[in-house]
């Protein structure tokens, strides 16, 4: 999965935008929240699950998905590691952050 496919696969959500995080790119809903953030430096993206929905795509693949490295992996900011993650899975993961932001 390229930069610009994962940018496409998450700016199909109504109301996403896109929006300046650090060193990272994020996408929100637009006026709410953020639900998930790209790195281009080594085509990662930060997936914002729930706890219990982390630990769900964790298992599927504990080598390319992992639990961000500090507090916001304990809330379920998860990391994709996105040259090796099958796009459907992204897929998966990408609706449900931004399901959990537009339920609520």
């Amino acid at each position: 999965m390229t930069e610009a496919d994962f940018k496409e696969m998450a700016l199909q959500f109504a109301g996403t935008e896109t929006t300046p995080h650090f060193e990272r790119v994020g996408f929100r809903v637009i006026k709410r929240r953020m639900f998930a953030t790209y790195l281009a430096a080594d085509n990662t993206a930060n997936i914002f699950l729930t706890p219990k929905e982390q630990k769900t795509f964790c298992k599927m693949d504990k080598k390319n998905i992992f639990p961000v490295a500090n507090k916001w992996g304990e809330k379920g900011a998860t990391t994709f590691i996105l040259n090796n993650v099958d796009p459907s899975i992204v897929r998966e993961a990408l609706h449900s952050a931004y399901s959990d932001i537009v339920e609520k």
